[in-house]
Formats: structure tokens, sequence, C-alpha cells
């Protein structure tokens, strides 16, 4: 499979969750991918949050539950280790739909609310940091 290039940040589309234009960092430092979630709550099985939050310009504030999902323990750059949800979903990039894990996090005080991390970029993309929106530019054209 012939390996396409990225940026070090672009926006993607994430079908399942009805989230478009949404902007990610690419992380080579990180092995898994995060996304910013607001009010999880865990309730008789089921998972409940939203994504984003108020202060984003696409937050929806629709609240998404979850009957497959999995606890997850990911180290952070500090070498913290915090309990995190996880969840499967789809993220569109370069015009391709492709299937995603994403472990829930808090990332409001971050510029970016997903992060991609080694789990997800490996086999498929080159990473070249001079370049960004690669895959938004050509989604425009």
């Amino acid at each position: 499979m012939e390996k396409i290039t990225i940026g070090r940040f672009d926006k993607a589309d994430f079908p399942d969750l009805h989230l478009e234009d949404i902007a990610v960092k690419v992380d080579t430092g990180a092995y898994t991918s995060s996304i910013h979630c607001d009010h999880i709550v865990e309730e008789k099985g089921v998972l409940k949050c939203t994504f984003l939050d108020e202060e984003h310009p696409l937050y929806n504030g629709r609240t998404y539950r979850f009957k497959d999902y999995d606890i997850v323990f990911v180290k952070s750059s500090n070498g913290i280790v915090q309990k995190r949800y996880q969840i499967q979903t789809t993220i569109t990039l370069f015009g391709k739909t492709r299937k995603i894990s994403l472990s829930l996090s808090a990332r409001q005080e971050m510029r970016f609310p997903v992060l991609l991390g080694r789990k997800f970029i490996t086999r498929k993309y080159i990473v070249d940091t001079e370049y960004y929106d690669l895959s938004h530019k050509k989604k425009q054209e």
C-alpha cells in the first residue's frame, strides 16, 4: 500500500459522530489517538458523553451513547498514567473513511481537539511537518 503524505495538522471528518472539519494534530510521539470529550458518564453498561465543548465553534451539544467501549490506561507526555474510555468510530481523511480507536480525554486547554497517534498513522501516512491541511485542501478542490 502506498503511504500518503500528511502534514503536522489537518481537518478530518468523523462520520459516525456527525462531526465535520475537526482540527486534528498528527502526534508521532503519542501511541494512541484521542478526542476531546466532555461530561463523560458510565451508567448501566452505557457510556454517555458530548464531544468538544461550548467553546468550540462546531459544538452541537448532542449526547452520544456507546454500548461498545473499552477502558484503557494511557501514559501522558509527563509520565502520568490515566484511566480513559476508548471508543471505535470512523475518520475520513484524503477522501477515505477508516476505522479508528479514540480515547476520550478532556482537551479543552489544547489547541487541537483530536490527536492522531502512531497506532492510526502507521502504514498509512508519512508525516512531513513542513505541510498542514493537506487532506482538507484536497476535500475543498
